[in-house]
């Protein structure tokens, strides 16, 4: 069982300044060089140093520079097409990658609610959500109160960032129109392929559901990316086959910047 940790409290969604960090980041950098650069670009006037280590090493770094950072190259040579909704969607996708106590959160408790016609989600239907999963003993150790009240807070401020939830300081939030963009789906689908996740296993992966996805909407999501050319799915029912068209991320993402 992965554990759930108070990671998020080091910063929520940081869309504006990942995508700083994103510009300012070179293949290779290590992260007291990318802390270094970011220092001394000008671009975080606001923000002491200190903060912005721990924004670097905290956040940006278990994020997007995993896998010797290629989260961070994919997304790099994206972000000069992506619209705001599709980065949120990238962002929302690596964070909940990093951070598990989100992901299930956002497929157990966001998606539930959605699904269940609900307008609103409250900082108590997350506190619920912590306390409920510090039961279950998905936590080290039990967290104090404190603990609690904020990482509700911080889970239901993450999902604002991320276009889930409406945006601003409140203890109830509304629930958002929420679709996954034809780029993320593109991504993810070759993300998980090329992480050798075979073809009918994809359709069920747990990445899917941070968007709403069932296994079937995923088939779907698969049949339009065909449509467009960016892969062949063949078969019927249950078993499914999918020629791949790209070999590599590199040349998906050239594709996807050029579409």
């Amino acid at each position: 069982m992965i554990q759930y940790t108070t990671q998020l409290q080091a910063g929520l969604g940081l869309v504006n300044e990942t995508k700083t960090l994103l510009e300012l980041w070179e293949p290779a950098m290590t992260v007291p060089q990318l802390h270094q650069t970011a220092l001394h670009s000008g671009r975080f006037p606001n923000v002491t140093a200190r903060r912005l280590r721990n924004l670097v090493a905290e956040c940006f770094a278990p994020r997007y520079l995993v896998d010797d950072g290629t989260p961070a190259f994919n997304l790099k040579r994206l972000l000069p097409v992506l619209s705001s909704t599709e980065l949120q969607q990238m962002l929302l996708l690596f964070t909940c990658r990093a951070n598990a106590i989100l992901a299930d959160f956002i497929r157990d408790v966001y998606w539930q609610k959605y699904a269940g016609g609900y307008s609103e989600l409250s900082n108590d239907d997350a506190r619920a959500f912590v306390t409920r999963s510090i039961d279950q003993g998905k936590t080290a150790k039990r967290w104090a109160e404190t603990t609690v009240k904020r990482v509700s807070t911080y889970l239901t401020g993450c999902a604002a960032d991320y276009g889930l939830l409406e945006d601003g300081s409140k203890s109830t939030r509304r629930l958002l129109l929420y679709r996954i963009a034809p780029r993320v789906s593109a991504y993810l689908a070759y993300d998980l392929h090329l992480a050798g996740i075979g073809d009918n296993a994809l359709l069920d992966h747990e990445d899917w559901q941070l968007f709403g996805l069932s296994h079937h909407d995923v088939l779907d999501e698969i049949k339009r990316l065909s449509l467009q050319g960016l892969l062949i799915v063949q078969g019927a029912g249950q078993a499914i086959k999918i020629s791949w068209k790209f070999k590599e991320m590199e040349t998906l993402s050239d594709v996807l910047t050029q579409s």
